[in-house]
């Protein structure tokens, strides 16, 4: 059964989540997770019988500084974090949630809320069972659902960013590369 010190051994079985986690401790950015595929994938690949880092496109690094929501303040980090991305020759994504209700409606047409913390933006991801997240400095693990859908493979609708047609996307998406996940429309 899947948990928290379970999770968190699995995701860095996968040399880039461990390598490029304990680079970010050390960088002191606010509130900083990876986050998103890097993990739950990594979970997908290992119970699937996989390398665990197969076919992960990028890994997410969510932080939260609200003192300045400047895409300037944001790109700052993006350099600070960049130099290890090229060391460790990763696809690394850098968003400072404190600034995603600036933009999100462009780029995905739908409003965002503003957001408090780094992990109300990892709480937001369109499937429940990826809304996880490891935080850089204590190594803590966030996943507001738990486990259970993750380590069956259910792939649920997340109510608190309810956006069907990229639910279904994604999820089939998913699905594409681990065929035994199932769509659960409840």
């Amino acid at each position: 059964m899947l948990d928290a010190a379970t999770f968190r051994d699995i995701c860095l079985t996968n040399p880039a989540n461990r390598q490029l986690l304990a680079a970010l401790a050390e960088l002191d950015i606010p509130q900083c997770h990876l986050t998103a595929g890097c993990l739950f994938q990594t979970v997908w690949n290992v119970l699937s019988g996989r390398p665990p880092a197969e076919n992960i496109k990028d890994y997410d690094v969510f932080y939260f500084d609200g003192s300045d929501l400047s895409w300037e303040a944001e790109d700052a980090v993006i350099r600070r974090v960049a130099p290890i991305a090229e060391r460790l020759g990763l696809p690394v994504e850098v968003k400072n949630q404190a600034r995603v209700h600036l933009w999100y409606k462009n780029r995905f047409g739908a409003d965002y809320p503003q957001l408090f913390s780094a992990r109300d933006g990892m709480s937001r991801y369109l499937v429940r069972c990826t809304c996880v997240g490891i935080e850089a400095a204590t190594g803590e693990v966030f996943a507001p659902d738990g486990f259970a859908d993750l380590e069956a493979g259910l792939l649920r609708i997340n109510l608190l960013l309810p956006q069907p047609g990229l639910w279904q996307a994604k999820a089939e998406h998913y699905r594409a590369r681990w065929p035994w996940l199932v769509l659960a429309e409840d």
